[in-house]
């Protein structure tokens, strides 16, 4: 559904993306992740045909990414979305259906139903009296009037409150089991480990590991294991009655279960603990891991 072939992006001397390859299929969620500048937005941008690549090429669902006929199979939602303030959700909707060519009566559909999934009232009031959380819900609608199979959102909930943010978490997931195509982007990492099918880290321009979660987390995570046991045992702290040892292998757990039973205990529990993303992104941070090496995928 979405081809990017070493894409890069210059400005002058200075290099923003270094040359991105990535593929994503059809009902697929893929998470682009990095600190600030590491080419994440501009990558998108490229992706959604608004910035011309210095070199590379992308497509979206085999259409060039700069054509008139790819943009009607794409809704984009940036992380900075003005609105028309004067206009009401409605209107404003109204408004972007009629760009894309929708039919009336099949866009006035839509849009209703949209925002009542989105759950947004006061639809007659102007955009500039609402709220950052119902100003983004309308900029959400209107990434989906043209019934889009591929959408690509870059921190949609971003400077949201939580209430507000987990709403918009949870109807971007919606989108996904309705077979939507989705390139997400957000700072927040559990937001991207909660909804993500694979996940790219971009660092300094270059896509530096990417991989499905499971992956990522075998090659950069680590796995800890937290063993209690009746008696005193090397390196535990006393917790709630029993004896606490956190080990980082399944030799140091059977070490530890042969010390307890040496000094006339057991092990009365074992906890295993996966690294999240977030730690699995500071790894790789950390690592210094160049773009010549991909976890999990071929670069091609």
């Amino acid at each position: 559904m979405i081809e990017a072939r070493d894409l890069r992006k210059e400005y002058g001397d200075f290099v923003a993306v270094k040359g991105s390859t990535f593929s994503v299929g059809s009902g697929e969620v893929f998470g682009v992740i990095g600190p600030n500048g590491a080419g994440k937005t501009t990558t998108l941008k490229m992706l959604a045909g608004l910035l011309e690549p210095t070199a590379g090429d992308a497509e979206i669902a085999g259409l060039d990414a700069e054509t008139t006929e790819m943009r009607e199979r794409l809704g984009f939602l940036p992380e900075e979305s003005p609105l028309y303030e004067e206009m009401t959700p409605v209107s404003y909707l109204s408004f972007f259906a009629d760009l894309y060519d929708v039919p009336g009566d099949v866009a006035e559909e839509r849009l209703h139903e949209t925002l009542d999934e989105l759950e947004l009232e006061h639809r007659d009031r102007k955009l500039g009296d609402m709220s950052k959380g119902m100003k983004r819900k309308v900029a959400i609608a209107r990434s989906l009037i043209n019934d889009p199979d591929v959408l690509i959102y870059d921190e949609p909930a971003s400077g949201l409150d939580p209430l507000t943010t987990n709403y918009v978490i949870e109807f971007t997931e919606q989108l996904a089991r309705e077979g939507k195509t989705i390139v997400f982007s957000a700072h927040n990492l559990y937001h991207v480990e909660s909804i993500c099918d694979r996940v790219a880290i971009m660092n300094e321009g270059e896509i530096v590991a990417r991989g499905d979660l499971d992956t990522l987390q075998a090659d950069y995570g680590e796995t800890r294991y937290h063993v209690y046991t009746t008696v005193e045992v090397p390196d535990a702290a006393k917790e709630n009655g029993h004896y606490h040892r956190v080990v980082e292998s399944m030799d140091a757990v059977e070490e530890t279960r042969g010390a307890a039973e040496s000094a006339g205990g057991a092990v009365v529990d074992i906890r295993t603990e996966e690294s999240s993303l977030e730690d699995v992104f500071l790894n790789v941070a950390e690592s210094g891991t160049t773009g010549s090496r991909y976890v999990g995928e071929d670069a091609a």
